[in-house]
This record gives C-alpha cells, sequence and structure tokens, in this order.
C-alpha cells in the first residue's frame, strides 16, 4: 500500500507517536509522516482528533484514528504481515493488560519522581520502582514481552526505559538499573539493539534538552 494512503501526524519527542512510527515500521508500511507543531495546533489535527486534540493521528484512505494503542491494534488488525499481538486470545489480554498497566500507574509515579520534591519524591520514586519492578513479571522466562521477537508490549512500552535514562540524566535519581531490575534492564537494551527500533528514536542530546524543559514546566506547575 502506497504512503498515500497512510499519514501519521505527530510530534517528533511524542512517545505515542514513537509507538505507532515503531508499528508501520515493523509492519513495512510507507506513509507520509507530518509533524505538528503542538504550541500552535493546526486546523488538521483539529479536525481530525477534535476530542482530544494531540497527537498521534494515523489516516489511512481519509480516516483519522486517535490515541496510540488503538491506533496499534488497528494496524495489526489491517496490515497482517509481522503479527504484534499473539495468537491466542488469552496472550492478547495480558499484552493489552501490561500495555495499559505502563500507562495507567509506572507514567503517572515516573513523571511524580521526577517533578516532586522533598519526601514527596521519595515516596513517588519507591512506588515508581515497584510499579516498574512488577513490569518483569510479563518478561518471565521471555526475552522480550512477545516472546523470542518483540510484539505489542514491546513496541507499547518500549519508549519508557529510554526517556527515564534521558531524565535520570537531569535530576541525578535512578529508577531501573541492572541489579534490582536484571530482567528489565536486559530486555530493555536488547529492545535498543534491534536496528529499525534504533532508527527511530529521537537524538539523545535533542531529546535531553527537550526533556529538561519539559521538567522545568513541570516542577513550576506542582510547586505551592
Amino acid at each position: 500500500m502506497d504512503g498515500d494512503s497512510v499519514k501519521l501526524i505527530g510530534f517528533w519527542a511524542s512517545p505515542p507517536v514513537l509507538r505507532v512510527k515503531w508499528a508501520l515500521a515493523l509492519k513495512g508500511i510507507e506513509y507520509q509522516y507530518v509533524e505538528e507543531d503542538l504550541s500552535n495546533k493546526s486546523d488538521m489535527l483539529l479536525n481530525y482528533n477534535p476530542v482530544y486534540k494531540k497527537v498521534p493521528v494515523l489516516v489511512h484512505q481519509g480516516k483519522p484514528l486517535a490515541e496510540s494503542l488503538l491506533i496499534l491494534e488497528y494496524i495489526d488488525e489491517t496490515w497482517k504481515q509481522n503479527p504484534l499481538l499473539p495468537h491466542s486470545p488469552y496472550e492478547r489480554a495480558h499484552a493489552r493488560f501490561w500495555s495499559k498497566f505502563v500507562d495507567d500507574k509506572c507514567v503517572p509515579t515516573v513523571i511524580a519522581a521526577f517533578s516532586k520534591g522533598g519526601e514527596e519524591q521519595q515516596k513517588a520514586a519507591e512506588e515508581a520502582r515497584e510499579n516498574l519492578k512488577m513490569l518483569e513479571v510479563g518478561l518471565e522466562g521471555k526475552r522480550f514481552f512477545g516472546g523470542d521477537k518483540i510484539g505489542f508490549v514491546d513496541i507499547a512500552i518500549g519508549w519508557l526505559p529510554y526517556w527515564i535514562g534521558i531524565v535520570e540524566e537531569i535530576v541525578g535519581m535512578n529508577l531501573i538499573d541492572a541489579d534490582s531490575m536484571p530482567k528489565l534492564n536486559s530486555w530493555f537494551h536488547a529492545f535498543l539493539d534491534i536496528p529499525i527500533i534504533k532508527e527511530c528514536m529521537p537524538p539523545h542530546d535533542k531529546l535531553l534538552n527537550h526533556t529538561k524543559a519539559f521538567l522545568q514546566v513541570l516542577t513550576s506547575s506542582s510547586s505551592p
């Protein structure tokens, strides 16, 4: 299918957009990428996603779809090559569970750990580590969440340790290490070693500067 029929509206530093880029790359789907200015949202974005008004938006044959996890499932169902979700309904449910767990439990506590101060920060960091450690249950006996090769969960959560590593550089706090989370740490390095994954990653220094600005906004907004 040619790239004219598939369009992705995104922002270069957005983890949800990165999810969709990875899925499209793994499927070998050509697409047109449109970079969005989130400080001055385009009419195209507002028309295609009037409810949430955010990226990513996948437009396939003129029909828009928002929310990254839903987009991943749509991509997997539309293009059958290199399936992301497992065949077993039970395993598919588990894949959805872990993907939602990261969005609902891990991300908020990680953000709190980096944006709070004092006792609040220490409490949030402890909770974040507990949630991240819980992810290792999904890796039991496997190299990737998808088994021998990457799948839906890997694509959905693979951005998180990379982003955490960036923020750890900024604030000097460790949430993931080889001693406390050996399975998660090994998975992350194996995931990033995959060429097609590495090629889509934002440049380290550019993301570092962007994240510094993002954390400054978070910190100032959380201050009394």
